[in-house]
């Protein structure tokens, strides 16, 4: 079995580009997953494993060898570990995975499909948590329009608790999304303050699109334009918005409600 044992090593160095840019892993098409049970779940997610490397005072060759079948496994010191590891917890182990296209096209929706659409999400937790909702609500899918961050950003692998493994997802353009919905005869349903109706007064039983904007700057007025129907989760404080990933598990679970879960 290969060792690595310096972080000097040629190998390990493009490792760390890959946590730390997102062009060096849309170059080379793949990406860091950290933690055994992140690996497991990409790989029921259909996630290529090339290559899982591990500390072999934490984890032995077997349990290694349950993860994948087909990567090559490498050793590696607790020096490499660490200049690789991304969270303060030490698992021992961590994989090189292929990333997925995620194409609109390669999305396969059921016969009355149910959709969560994020409108440029930037903070990595928030997407983390939108695709957390989505996998506990059992989401035909997640789009992510006009994306400000790279959908492998180490961040947002962690926060998802590879959750980015168990959800269809895919991107594109806000026009190209609106297209893809209403070519699929998809209600359209966007959180807004502008000319909205209370959200629990509407009907999610139909084919059925979520759209979700940012605290700060809402949904582009091409979505409001494009809406079934906008609308608000009514609100009795100072403020008039809410955290994104709140707000849609508000309406995702009303919605679910609605089907009889």
């Amino acid at each position: 079995m290969k060792q690595i044992t310096s972080a000097q090593n040629p190998f390990i160095k493009s490792l760390v580009l890959l946590q730390e840019k997102a062009k060096a892993r849309k170059q080379s098409r793949t990406f860091l997953i950290e933690g055994k049970r992140e690996i497991e779940i990409a790989t029921k997610g259909g996630y290529e494993i090339e290559t899982i490397l591990f500390l072999p005072d934490l984890l032995a060759p077997n349990e290694i060898h349950s993860l994948s079948k087909t990567a090559e496994l490498i050793e590696i010191s607790k020096e490499v570990y660490q200049k690789l590891a991304y969270r303060d917890t030490t698992e021992g182990v961590l994989a090189v995975a292929k990333s997925k296209s995620l194409q609109l096209a390669d999305i396969k929706l059921t016969k009355n499909p149910f959709i969560l659409v994020a409108e440029a999400p930037e903070k990595p937790g928030n997407i983390g948590a939108l695709l957390r909702t989505a996998d506990a609500a059992h989401l035909d899918a997640v789009i992510i329009a006009n994306p400000k961050s790279d959908l492998y950003n180490p961040n947002i692998v962690r926060s998802s608790v590879g959750c980015l493994f168990t959800n269809q997802i895919a991107t594109g353009t806000t026009t190209e999304i609106i297209a893809f919905l209403k070519e699929r005869k998809i209600n359209i349903y966007c959180a807004t303050l502008q000319n909205s109706t209370s959200y629990h007064t509407q009907d999610y039983t139909t084919p059925t699109a979520l759209v979700v904007g940012t605290e700060a700057t809402g949904l582009t007025q091409e979505w409001r334009d494009a809406a079934t129907q906008n609308i608000i989760i009514p609100m009795q404080g100072e403020i008039d918005s809410m955290n994104v990933s709140v707000a849609a598990a508000i309406l995702i679970f009303e919605a679910k409600r609605q089907r009889g879960f």
